[in-house]
């Protein structure tokens, strides 16, 4: 690993007035500094320069996707002072992503975790900011017909925000090509994919199929569902090639015998998982909730279900719309809860899991009063907790974690880098916290203990 030290934050026995100043004294020290760093008298030469460092990016033997005009002047950058969050006397500049051209070999469909058929694009190799890269997902069948992908294309490439690879046109079609047909049966399972109602994807409805079942395996073990360290993807594949499980219920019926049969497992291997497994039993009742993988239902969502119902036996017992009265819940997301539990699958999954062991009642902390009726919103990257850390802290404190900004947010809880829906509250005139005055709010009176 190799870094540009771009400034100093202390310095004893030398006065740096200027930051030119500051990045030559930081290269006579032997540091590295960026190789380009010029000083500029008005707006028309920053442009300029900015439009230089963008037409010679590529020769760089580093990567970088924008630049910055900073004030020179200490003095001065004081004078100026800061947002909550940003530098007055700063701006960034993000450059376009790099496109390039490759020709499209094949199209991929794989299946995911809730059966949808998602195509990807495979094509000859490209170099894209800093990467090789030959694939890139289509999304679904409407963006294939969109660009009127055929095989044989010469098409664009570039990287979204320079990571992630996309497709984002077709330059010139080979004579007589025919247009991508998506398939009409899965891949996986050979079962007929169909359009759900107003869906843009093609979905498989099998409930049998072997690529869900493994994809529905890996969902269940990871950290934010169960959290059964050791069952990682190569682990879940393992199991399922070799016939050991098929649904999530036959992981609570694996023996030591079994695992050592896995490649790569030995006995201390083999027992730490089996240890994992035991211990994901006692987990909370949300984090089963999540595990399921229902459509529609993430991780806010299935705490809020666990929260409210207090036991799985009263979430499966639940009408629609006693499921759609809880805050924060749409018609969508309760369809697709009773639907999960009215299928068979299902209720021979939640015995199973049930006769294992698994715990499926609400184990909550009561909730605190200190956010109570208020919606906040998290932003940006904090300094000591990530988002999904906030939000918890929110909730237990009695407030709503909302994922968008709107006249009814209480305040806005922003990090670094923190985007649109900051400048939405300062819209507003949303108060905007530190993570700092977040957790001063929320922290214990120690005085009345």
């Amino acid at each position: 690993m190799s870094i540009f030290v771009f400034n100093v934050q202390q310095v004893r026995g030398r006065e740096l007035t200027s930051h030119a100043e500051s990045l030559d004294y930081l290269k006579s020290l032997g540091l590295p500094v960026s190789p380009r760093y010029h000083i500029v008298h008005d707006i028309e030469d920053a442009i300029a320069e900015i439009e230089q460092i963008g037409q010679n990016r590529a020769a760089l033997d580093f990567d970088m996707d924008g630049a910055v005009i900073k004030v020179n002047n200490f003095a001065q950058r004081e004078l100026l002072g800061s947002t909550n969050k940003f530098p007055r006397w700063a701006i960034a500049f993000k450059y376009p992503p790099e496109v390039k051209e490759t020709t499209l070999r094949s199209i991929e469909v794989g299946v995911g975790r809730t059966g949808v058929l998602t195509p990807t694009a495979c094509f000859d190799p490209v170099f894209l900011a800093g990467t090789t890269v030959s694939r890139a997902t289509l999304h679904n069948e409407d963006f294939i017909r969109q660009l009127g992908l055929c095989i044989g294309d010469t098409i664009q490439v570039r990287k979204a925000g320079d990571i992630i690879p996309e497709v984002i046109g077709v330059t010139r079609h080979e004579p007589d090509a025919q247009p991508y047909q998506m398939p009409e049966f899965c891949p996986s399972c050979g079962a007929p994919a169909v359009h759900l109602e107003d869906e843009a994807a093609l979905r498989c409805v099998n409930p049998e199929c072997p690529a869900q079942a493994l994809r529905n395996i890996i969902h269940f073990a990871s950290r934010d569902a169960m959290d059964i360290d050791g069952l990682g993807t190569m682990v879940a594949t393992q199991l399922v090639d070799k016939g050991l499980v098929h649904s999530a219920a036959d992981l609570y019926d694996l023996t030591i015998e079994q695992l050592l049969t896995l490649e790569k497992f030995k006995e201390k291997s083999a027992n730490n998982l089996l240890q994992a497994i035991e211990a994901s039993k006692q987990n909370n009742l949300d984090k089963l909730m999540f595990a399921f993988g229902i459509r529609n239902i993430g991780d806010k969502a299935a705490a809020l279900l666990a929260e409210h119902f207090g036991s799985l036996q009263a979430i499966r017992e639940a009408t629609e719309e006693q499921i759609g009265e809880i805050d924060g819940f749409g018609g969508v997301m309760a369809q697709s809860v009773t639907e999960f539990f009215a299928k068979d699958g299902t209720t021979d999954l939640v015995h199973r899991l049930a006769d294992a062991g698994v715990n499926m009642q609400w184990k909550g902390e009561p909730k605190g009063d200190k956010l109570a009726g208020k919606t906040l919103v998290v932003t940006g990257t904090l300094e000591t907790l990530s988002r999904s850390e906030a939000e918890a802290l929110i909730v237990k404190n009695g407030g709503k974690a909302s994922g968008s900004v709107s006249k009814k947010t209480a305040y806005v809880v922003a990090g670094a880098a923190a985007g649109s829906k900051l400048t939405k509250a300062q819209a507003l005139g949303v108060p905007v916290l530190t993570e700092v005055e977040f957790l001063a709010m929320i922290a214990e009176d120690k005085s009345q203990q």
